[in-house]
């Protein structure tokens, strides 16, 4: 599993770590506001600030688990999703027998984590929705053989 992220993360020293001083303290107890009477505080304004300028600031996209975890749940998604809306599209548009016949097609959309794993820019997405996508099977198909077999034993 590869932890190092995709690009160097800038980080920066947080001033709680420095030794207190008097001056030091004064000016931390200086920065902070009480809120407004009117309900609005400083975090607020940030808040709709940052909703402005495209997302929530606690959205962080650079975070190295948010490709993780993204590719992961995508992969989950895209199996149990994809074979079922292709199905029901199919089974709208065309009689039942020539739905059944091209259900198989929709394994061509399994070239899209393919391709994810290629290009190097998506490869760590692709790489996490891969294992969404192993993961998910191996979990269906072991509960349902699991369920078949206690089914067939019990008669």
């Amino acid at each position: 599993m590869d932890t190092t992220p995709d690009r160097p993360v800038a980080t920066s020293p947080d001033p709680s770590h420095e030794p207190a001083t008097a001056e030091a303290s004064r000016a931390r107890t200086s920065e902070v506001d009480p809120p407004d009477p009117g309900g609005s505080s400083r975090a607020d304004e940030a808040a709709q600030e940052d909703e402005g300028a495209g997302g929530p600031s606690w959205w962080h996209r650079d975070h190295p688990t948010f490709t993780a975890l993204s590719g992961f749940f995508t992969g989950l998604l895209f199996l149990i999703l994809v074979p079922g809306v292709y199905g029901a599209v199919l089974n709208a548009m065309v009689a039942y027998d020539t739905a059944e016949r091209l259900f198989p097609y929709v394994l061509v959309a399994l070239l899209v984590p393919a391709v994810l794993l290629v290009v190097p820019r998506t490869r760590r997405f692709g790489r996490y929705m891969a294992l969404g996508l192993v993961s998910t099977a191996v979990v269906v198909l072991g509960v349902g053989g699991l369920v078949l077999w206690i089914l067939v034993a019990r008669g």
